[in-house]
Order: structure tokens, then sequence, then C-alpha cells
């Protein structure tokens, strides 16, 4: 096993990895920009360097500071989380040319799979299905209207190197086409660096579901099953669990060997997600496949009781998965609740400020991964999703309820969160019925965010009102001391037993 590793990423990632190595005895070494010098990944790391100023492209997304910071702490290996330079890869084959182990697939397999139209034709060659659509990115404007023409509309524009939604336009009849590729492509080219498009049959109200893969280099490739990612917006997920109420076990079976089939035919080794399109009917097709980590990952990992972190970090190591495909089967059910800045009340706009108190959901169950804690500042430099809560239970109805319990105890005060907006989805009947595709939330969200708040809502938000008055005369009277620049401890004490008071009072009021 290595000694040491760097985490070549930020926030609740980088702490997930740092947690795995700590359990395995491996030392860690964290890369920061210097907004991020107090965050809680670069205190937990063993080691921190440096490598820049807050924007991405200049620190983050640095491959050559991220091997020399490698370089200059003996780190033996680079573990990329997600995102950033997870995917890249020029950045995995700088990486193992420098001596330096990529935990993560070969640079081959992300080459392979990590363009769409590129995944597409490995996928028809070794008989995965696929949605009718192109393998090459189109040209122009005149043949997409030709090709879109013999496979009817509405059509799918995508970007052939990315995903999250970037560069991606549905278009329901011809005369919005040439537009929407236009708008496809810039979007691309501007997340992307790469503009190019292609276009596939548009499949009307299929469920989003993907499949966890495991694969040592001994040649072993196993499923960890499903995951059901279908409410989204705008194509970002919001909510995940697993298994999924659509999947049967012939479909979980056939669906884990076309996964399988797709990874070994791309030469891959380490953790990667492939993923379908499920229609009605049982029917699935191929979308790509994400070569790295996902972000839904904790809820494979409840169901599995496998640590899917710590065997990226094995495997990378050498190690020989001990376990068969007959081994893996769901036990119970999990939901994730991405937990965003963001108002959902005012069209998921990013919040900023300073968190001020955090309260953690907790009780049987509960798995909280965050990235962020009390006095954290949340900027717009990155993604806006904060942490991960991920509940367990016996089955979905446990599991629903008890998300709803523990999003109810969960607090943040100083920004807005998606917080309250995950309540409402746990209170909604068709959610709860597990009645949802990839288009429900988008048709949904309106009833959803008219609906007047929860009473546990409208009580906790009262009481984070108290809390902060109460913040604010105590700060008042710091700063009106000037022989002092802090609280003393004891009447820090008797403010903090005022805000338990305050807060009491205002819960029990009708």
């Amino acid at each position: 096993m290595f000694k040491k590793v760097l985490i070549a990423n930020r926030g609740e990632i980088a702490l997930r990895v740092i947690r795995a190595c700590q359990e395995l005895g491996i030392k860690t070494v964290a890369v920061y920009s210097e907004a991020d010098v107090r965050a809680p990944h670069v205190r937990e790391a063993d080691e921190a360097v440096l490598i820049g100023p807050p924007p991405s492209s200049q620190s983050y997304l640095l491959g050559d500071k991220i091997i020399e910071a490698a370089k200059l702490t003996k780190a033996q290996a680079i573990h990329p989380g997600y995102g950033f330079l997870s995917e890249r890869e020029w950045f995995a084959r700088a990486v193992r040319d420098a001596g330096i182990v990529w935990i993560g697939p070969p640079a081959e397999a992300i080459a392979a799979m990590g363009s769409k139209t590129a995944a597409r034709t490995l996928a028809v060659a070794n008989g995965v299905p696929v949605v009718p659509g192109t393998t090459e990115p189109l040209q122009d404007a005149k043949e997409a209207e030709k090709i879109a023409k013999k496979f009817g509309y509405p059509v799918l524009l995508k970007a052939a190197a990315g995903g999250g939604g970037k560069g991606m336009r549905v278009v329901s009849e011809p005369k919005e086409l040439s537009a929407a590729l236009d708008a496809a492509r810039r979007e691309a080219k501007a997340a992307f660096g790469d503009d190019a498009v292609y276009l596939e049959k548009f499949v009307a109200r299929p469920r989003h579901v993907e499949i966890q893969i495991l694969a040592d280099s001994h040649g072993n490739v196993l499923s960890l099953g499903e995951r059901e990612c279908s409410v989204q917006r705008r194509h970002q997920k919001m909510i995940e669990e697993s298994p999924s109420v659509a999947v049967t076990p012939d479909i979980r079976k056939r669906m884990g060997e076309t996964a399988v089939r797709a990874a070994r035919a791309a030469g891959y080794v380490n953790a990667g997600t492939c993923e379908f399109l499920l229609a009605d009917n049982g029917e699935f097709y191929f979308l790509e496949m994400n070569t790295r980590l996902q972000v839904e990952h904790p809820v494979t990992e409840l169901v599995t009781g496998i640590d899917i972190v710590q065997w990226q970090l094995r495997i990378a190591a050498g190690e020989r998965l001990p376990f068969k495909q007959e081994d893996i089967t769901p036990h119970g059910w999990a939901i994730e609740c991405r937990i965003t800045s963001e108002d959902a009340s005012n069209n998921f706009l990013p919040s900023t400020g300073r968190i001020h108190h955090l309260h953690l959901p907790s009780g049987p169950g509960v798995r909280w991964d965050g990235g962020v804690e009390s006095g954290a500042d949340v900027g717009l430099y990155y993604d806006p999703m904060l942490a991960k809560l991920i509940v367990w239970g016996a089955d979905r109805a446990q599991a629903v309820t008890r998300m709803r319990r523990a999003l109810v105890d969960l607090i943040i005060l100083g920004v807005e969160t998606s917080r309250d907006f995950h309540i409402r989805m746990m209170d909604d009947d068709e959610f709860q019925r597990g009645a949802i595709d990839i288009q429900w939330l988008e048709r949904k969200l309106p009833s959803i965010l008219e609906r007047p708040p929860s009473a546990e809502s409208v009580r906790v938000a009262a009481i984070a009102a108290a809390m902060l008055a109460e913040r604010d005369k105590a700060t008042s009277a710091t700063s009106n001391d000037p022989g002092s620049s802090a609280l003393p401890a004891g009447r820090r004490d008797a403010a903090l037993d005022s805000w338990k008071q305050a807060a009491r009072g205002e819960a029990l009021r009708d």
C-alpha cells in the first residue's frame, strides 16, 4: 500500500479521500488555493501545498503544479476526486510519466470513454445498446437537419467532450435546430474547450439509471448495482438513490453485464460508472461512461457495504478484488440529497456569505459527507455543492422518512441552501411513490416551489432568527469593549445560553 497520497481536489471529496487514506494508514497531502487556506481538507491532511489564486484555472486545474507538489512532498500517488482534472486523459498520462501512480483508470481508457462520440462508437462495436444517433461530431446545421429528419423530432444535441448538462439542447422542431446547434457549440467550447456536438434521438420521459463498476488489474470487472439519478434540474442531478424502484433483478443483471462488457472493451481499471437511459418497457440505452469517482458513490457504498474509495486505492496499489459478482446484492435502501448553496425560491441562484452556524443531523442510518463548517466562507469560485446528506433505511419508505427527519435536523445559517427544497421533495406524493423520470422535476418544480414551507422549516427559521439576533447582541457587546477583541469565556458561555433560551422559546410557541 502507498505511504503517501496527494489529493488533487477540494471540499467534501477531498475530505472523503483523506478519511479513506487514514483508515488504511496512508499519509495525505492536500493542495489548496488562496481561497481555501482555512478549508477543512487543508487542516485534515498531513501536509498541504498552496498551488495558486482562487480561480480554478489558476490553481486546481494546473496539472503541472499539482505534479510538482506531489514530487515536493514525495507522494507516491495522486487521487483526482471528481471534477477538475479527474477525467483529463493528458493529466493521467502526465502523472504516470512523472513516475507517480494515478488512482483512476488508465489514460487510454479515459481517452476511449472521455468523448461521448468515441464511447458510442466503442459501445456499438461491442454490442452495447445505444440511443440512435451519430457517432461523429456534427459538421454543420445542414448535416444536423438531415440526421434529425431521419430519426424524427424531438432530438437532443450533446457536447462530445463533457457532461453536467453543458452544451446540451432539446430540439422539438426543425426551425429551432440551427440556433440550438450554435448555442450548444458555444457552451461546449466555453465549458470544455471543445465545440464538438453530436445528435441523438430524444427519448421521452426515461429514467437515468447508472451502474457502478469496479475493475482490478488482474482481469476482474464487477458491477456493484444501480443508482437511480432521475431527479434532475437542467441535467444536474439533485437526488440519487440505490437501488431503483424501476429495476427488476433481471434488468439489474442485464444492465450490469452490459456495463461490465463496456468497461472490458475500454480496458478499464479502477472505479467507473456507466450511465443508461431506462425506458418504461425495460429497454435501456448506454449514454456514456464516467471515468472517475461519482458524486453519488455513497448510496452504493451503503447498500453494498463496499468502500469504493478504499478500493480505488487498493486497486491502484495492485490488489485483487476479493469478492465475486454473485456476492453483490443490494441490502436496504439509500438516498442522497446534494446540499448546495443555492436559493431554490429564486431560480436556484448561487448564495454566498459566511456560514455562521452549522448543526449536523445524526441518528440511525445518517451519513454526512461535507466540506464546510461553521465560520466557512462560501464564494463563487467553485461548485455550489457544500455537502451530501445520505441516509440508509431497511426499505425505500423508511429511507424517505429518515431523510426528511435528517433534513429537518440540518441547520445552516448564513447562506441560502437547498435544504428546504429537499424537504418538499420528501413530502411529494409522486416522489414517495418513485413515479419519476429525468423530465419529472422540470414539470413538477413550479408546483413544488409554490407550496408553503413545512411547519418544521418555519420553526427552524424562527430559531435561526433568534440565534442570529442574540449573536449580534454578543458581537455588539464585544465591539464596545475596547480592551478585548474576543468575548471572554464567561460572557461567551452566557451568550450561548441566551441563544439556547431564545431558540427554546421560539420552538415552544404556537
